[in-house]
């Protein structure tokens, strides 16, 4: 009797992905040219709509399985470019709907930059869009979600740190011991496994307050090591 190892792992994410990704393109393919048929009802028109959003959903959640397969077998690198972290918050934060519509509001503070890092941008614009909606969708409102930006300097070294959490429950989430993060999250489909490894990349660390429950489901921390300019 033959058992599954390690390495048949990434192999067999590659086959998964192709056998999901080509029938769902075609089924997304063919609901496109539908919808535009002039014969179809409103009510026709609005089902193969909501249909086609759903098989676009599903070609999502194949790429981000795809992404994560090729980042644990190291099939693709992180991306290496200067950039400021504490900037890129505050760009990605601004862009985020979640939540709006039941008074659910981010807010950014701290320092405004002062956190180089050199990494990669578009992986980390979606690592925090999701960490930031993981968040906020879970917040019935109103409330106020805030991203607070530091700087940890430990010994020669210096971390940027971004506290996600509740307005009043931050320095609370940020004191408490360090818990699992928790990435099993519906809704938001592998956006946020992707975001632990796109982290874990630059070399940080992504984590929630170990308790209370409360408080451990309802924050995220991130740190990712700052380069030698910043010292």
């Amino acid at each position: 009797m033959t058992t599954s190892t390690v390495e048949d792992y990434p192999p067999l994410l590659s086959l998964a992905v192709h056998e999901f990704r080509t029938p769902a393109s075609v089924v997304g393919g063919y609901l496109r040219m539908l919808v535009r048929d002039p014969e179809l009802t409103d009510r026709q028109r609005k089902m193969i709509e909501e249909a086609e959003k759903s098989c676009a959903r599903l070609v999502a959640i194949v790429a981000e399985l795809s992404d994560i397969g090729k980042l644990d077998s190291g099939a693709i690198a992180i991306a290496r470019q200067p950039l400021d972290l504490f900037a890129l918050t505050a760009e990605v934060a601004e862009l985020v709907q979640e939540g709006k519509d039941r008074e659910v509001h981010l807010v950014v503070r701290g320092p405004e930059s002062g956190a180089p890092i050199v990494g990669d941008v578009t992986r980390l614009r979606h690592a925090l869009d999701a960490i930031f909606r993981a968040i906020l969708r879970e917040k019935a409102g109103p409330a106020t979600v805030v991203a607070e930006r530091r700087v940890v300097r430990n010994g020669g070294s210096s971390a940027a740190v971004i506290v996600v959490a509740e307005e009043n429950s931050v320095v609370a989430a940020y004191e408490a011991p360090a818990g699992v993060f928790d990435e099993k999250r519906g809704g938001l489909g592998l956006a946020l496994p992707l975001a632990r490894r796109v982290i874990k990349g630059h070399g940080g660390d992504l984590w929630s307050a170990a308790e209370p429950d409360a408080l451990a489901r309802g924050s995220i921390i991130l740190r990712v090591p700052m380069t030698e300019t910043n010292r």
